[in-house]
């Protein structure tokens, strides 16, 4: 059992997407479904790594495993030998801003109900929350957890007494709940799958022999053998049983779908391909508009590992000027670094070093995705000067973040975002830098241009294509927040 740990992810200076998620279907004889969803979560790591688990439907029984930490400690060989092979398995990553980590809400969820059970895991987050839990508490229901996945769960087995079969339900929830929902569900007989009408969260299905498998990312197709099919739709469905594929549109429909273009500056890895778009191509773009607007003579282009380092190839590849290896991560630093006050800047020191042979008395540009609140950033410049170099430009893949993200990407908070309090030249002052750009909106909306979908970048325009919540759910109460 995993106590006590710190999360790495929220002592450093980034966002991080709220959860991954998987799921398969067998119809091989054989197929060991827990190895593969295990493997799964392996490549969905990056976007979430307070908790982990599993649950397969062996014949029926539900067995569940999850726990808090990452995959590689929530699951060894004493716990994956509680997980029986069946035919249906779904499996979660998950992130969370709450600093205080609600065991309650590890996924997959098991919902037992009146017929049957069903297992949740989710990616994204439901906008209404606050007024279906009001709604759902003068019911009577009790809540064991502050999860979206509690509540989708809730919504499905109320309208599945409604119904005639679970599909029927969960299409009808698919119209009261809002916001952004990438999920997997593990049925008694099928497995289900569907995304919200916008499309905010990626989702796509893969195929193993005659097996379906769904995940967050295409980048999983490939660790476990599994041939990519296509992007779910947004507002789709999807259900796959001993009888094959089958599909669905939800009753309600977008006007403008509304992918979150923050998933090809930033979260997703750079071998997935996202609604048609490889996210390494969005990047190499990104870094090659960035040298259109801010073209600086240099004698090294370097990345901040690890979603810095490809928009920085293709700053290079444009600019001519030489790529190199500037920065040098730690990978095994685990979850806990010391004790004490300076923990977070001793995580930091740790965690990144400056190459001192490769940029000792050079002109310095590093990309980077994004800067948050901005320490980090100062981190980095001061790791280069006091490395040698002569120069140290820094360059960002993004806009300047402005603006609460609502559907899945932990920017909640406007008054933590540095870009509100400083302009651009107070910022560079703050970090130490001798150059900051940011690529510009129009930029950035340009990166993905080829992608089958439209985006969202509400966190860097502040025009959202979905409505936004006026109440978020703090404990138990409903806060008001103030409206863009």
């Amino acid at each position: 059992m995993i106590n006590n740990f710190v999360d790495i992810n929220t002592q450093f200076d980034k966002f991080n997407d709220e959860c991954g998620v998987f799921g398969i279907y067998s119809n091989d004889e054989n197929l060991d479904i827990v190895s593969i969803t295990h493997d799964a979560l392996f490549g969905l790591q990056h976007r979430g790594q307070q908790s982990a688990g599993i649950t397969v439907n062996c014949d029926g029984e539900f067995i569940t495993v999850k726990e808090l930490g990452m995959v590689s400690e929530v699951f060894n060989s004493k716990t994956m030998s509680k997980l029986k092979n069946g035919k249906i398995a779904v499996g979660h990553v998950r992130h969370t801003s709450n600093e205080t980590l609600d065991r309650a809400s590890n996924q997959p969820l098991v919902l037992r109900y009146k017929e049957g059970s069903i297992a949740i895991a989710l990616n994204g987050s439901i906008t209404n929350f606050s007024e279906i839990r009001a709604e759902l508490e003068r019911g009577g229901a009790i809540f064991q957890s502050n999860s979206n996945a509690e509540i989708m769960a809730y919504v499905i087995g109320s309208e599945r007494c409604y119904t005639d079969n679970l599909e029927d339900a969960v299409l009808r929830s698919m119209d009261k709940l809002k916001g952004a929902y990438s999920t997997v569900i593990c049925a008694p007989t099928r497995l289900i799958a569907f995304r919200d009408m916008y499309g905010f969260r990626p989702l796509c299905i893969g195929k193993i022999n005659n097996s379906y498998v769904i995940s967050s990312e295409s980048c999983v197709f490939d660790s476990i053998g599994a041939e990519f099919v296509r992007d779910v739709e947004p507002g789709e469905m999807v259900v796959i049983n001993e009888s094959g594929f089958h599909t669905y549109k939800s009753r309600i429909t977008a006007e403008k779908t509304s992918l979150c273009v923050f998933e090809y500056v930033y979260i997703a890895r750079p071998d997935s391909v996202i609604d048609g778009l490889s996210v390494h191509n969005a990047r190499i773009k990104a870094g090659e508009l960035l040298f259109e607007e801010f073209p600086i003579e240099a004698d090294m282009i370097c990345g901040v590992p690890d979603s810095g380092v490809v928009a920085a190839e293709g700053y290079a590849m444009a600019s001519g000027i030489p790529f190199g290896m500037g920065f040098v991560k730690n990978k095994y630093i685990g979850r806990t670094v010391g004790t004490g006050k300076d923990k977070k800047e001793r995580l930091l020191q740790t965690r990144l070093t400056a190459l001192k042979a490769n940029v000792s008395g050079k002109r310095i540009v590093i990309v980077d995705d994004s800067i948050v609140r901005g320490e980090t950033s100062k981190h980095i410049v001061k790791l280069m000067r006091d490395a040698g170099a002569k120069e140290v430009h820094m360059l960002i893949s993004s806009p300047p973040f402005i603006c609460p993200c609502y559907f899945g990407v932990d920017i909640h908070d406007k008054d933590n975002l540095i870009a509100n309090k400083m302009n651009t030249d107070e910022i560079k002052e703050f970090i130490g830098a001798d150059t900051l750009g940011y690529l510009s909106l129009e930029s950035v909306r340009k990166i993905a241009s080829n992608a089958n979908i439209n985006l969202c970048d509400g966190c860097f325009s502040g025009s959202y294509n979905a409505e936004i919540p006026r109440t978020v759910f703090v404990d138990k109460y409903a806060k008001k927040i103030n409206q863009i």
